[in-house]
């Protein structure tokens, strides 16, 4: 049976009190909104809409063409929400998902489980639900005495009796297609809020003798809605530990799993050791056997097998098996490094190549640069590869020392096997095993001391 979504995303979000479309706040690193694109392709929709509101070309701009998309101009319910993808989906054979965008909690499991439980019972309607401790403000399931679903009524129009019901609507369903928009042409807003509900299509489908079924998902806290900052910082918190729990159960060892933040997406090996304050974000593999201390943090990179990275910040990088990172070091946008390599402390690389086998102990820039295999970096070097209009690149090749507290003034070309004296300003190719020293020389005047006025010694 052919499956569809309807990812309802035109809230105004008001209570976010953000210039941001509600949609768009992330979750663990990535929008709300893609969590409900991705549970219902992860459960074989064919066709997504998504139902676009304030903002709509921001969230159109992030979903590209992973959705179609159509557009609630007014904001009249859930009902008249969903009836403006008509024009995509009326007539259609096939089951429809229907799914808020900001539940981004709801897993992929429970989706597929939601289609399956429909389609084997062979209902108009099936109902997400689940049991609340405390059911304020969510529409309770009514059932019959059979235990069929009759209705779902909002909690400004329950009765005091229908409000100790335990059972929520949690706002996700799946319907028959055909069915789900021949039944939205009778719904009314004659309701407390003047609102055309999506719930009264159920209460529609019961009048015609149509079978309406529920699925009740295992916990209720993975259908958080989130509105508000408080809920998002809370859906946050409960996408954190399910992460993590996913990355310990995949061996993963978390020394602090409270303080330790794994983006959705980051992929990492086994026996891998993560201590506190650690944020991985992005698209960032991770090898196995790597230690990662505390406080680091590292964005849309690469990091091989048996890497140790000390309280650093790597961004957009590749670094290369059995390298050693930190503490307190630096690698930026288009650092590459190769395997074996040594970042000490407070060293700085951009957009540069190291090779195997190069080290860099400390205090050190190295900006638009290829850096050849077991080159010394010593400290204090930085590469002026900057001339305040454009960045120019400088080649060191093999087996060059390149002393403390030299100077590369890009572009130059230091040839294999080169010696570049401390204190030296290297503005002009070095051949192969030269040694270049370009400094002021030194100049000792004796007796200067002696000879200074009493009132300077």
């Amino acid at each position: 049976m052919k499956r569809f979504a309807i990812i309802l995303a035109a809230g105004k979000g008001t209570r976010m009190k953000s210039k941001v479309n509600k949609m768009l706040h992330p979750v663990m690193g990535q929008p709300m909104v893609n969590y409900s694109v991705e549970v219902a392709t992860q459960a074989g929709a064919e066709e997504i809409i998504s139902i676009l509101g304030v903002d709509a070309e921001m969230v159109q701009d992030y979903l590209g063409d992973r959705s179609q998309f159509a557009y609630q101009e007014e904001q009249l319910g859930t009902a008249h929400a969903v009836m403006q993808a008509a024009d995509l989906l009326e007539g259609k054979e096939g089951t429809t998902l229907v799914i808020c965008g900001d539940t981004p909690l709801i897993s992929n499991e429970t989706i597929e489980n939601l289609y399956n439980y429909h389609e084997q019972e062979g209902a108009k309607a099936t109902i997400l639900t689940a049991i609340a401790d405390d059911p304020f403000s969510y529409g309770r399931v009514l059932r019959s005495e059979e235990g069929t679903v009759t209705k779902i009524v909002e909690q400004k129009d329950a009765t005091e009796e229908e409000k100790q019901v335990r059972e929520i609507n949690t706002g996700t369903y799946c319907f028959d297609n055909k069915a789900l928009f021949e039944a939205l042409k009778q719904v009314d807003n004659n309701n407390a809020q003047g609102e055309y509900y999506l719930p009264d299509v159920i209460e529609i489908l019961n009048a015609q003798d149509e079978k309406v079924s529920a699925y009740s998902m295992t916990d209720m806290v993975d259908s958080l809605g989130v509105n508000d900052r408080t809920a998002l910082a809370k859906a946050n918190q409960l996408m954190q530990q399910r992460i993590n729990q996913q990355h310990m159960f995949a061996g993963v060892t978390l020394i602090d799993p409270n303080t330790t933040y794994i983006e959705a997406g980051v992929e990492i090996g086994p026996d891998t050791t993560i201590e506190p304050g650690v944020y991985l974000k992005g698209q960032t593999t991770i090898g196995s056997n790597v230690t990662i201390g505390m406080g680091s943090v590292i964005t849309d990179s690469q990091i091989a097998d048996d890497v140790t990275i000390i309280s650093s910040n790597i961004t957009e990088a590749t670094v290369g098996q059995h390298s050693d990172i930190g503490p307190n070091s630096r690698l930026r946008k288009g650092a590459i490094l190769e395997d074996n390599v040594h970042i000490g402390n407070y060293v700085e690389v951009k957009n540069a190549t190291l090779k195997s086998g190069v080290k860099a102990g400390h205090h050190a820039y190295i900006g638009d640069a290829t850096i050849g295999e077991r080159v010394n970096v010593s400290c204090g070097v930085i590469f002026a590869n900057y001339d305040g209009i454009n960045k120019h690149h400088s080649v060191i090749e093999a087996d060059v020392f390149i002393g403390s507290n030299v100077t590369i003034v890009s572009p130059v070309t230091v040839q294999a096997g080169a010696f570049l004296a401390a204190g030296s300003t290297i503005n002009q190719d070095v051949a192969a095993d030269a040694l270049a020293i370009a400094r002021s020389r030194q100049e000792n005047k004796a007796d200067y001391v002696k000879n200074l006025p009493a009132s300077k010694k």
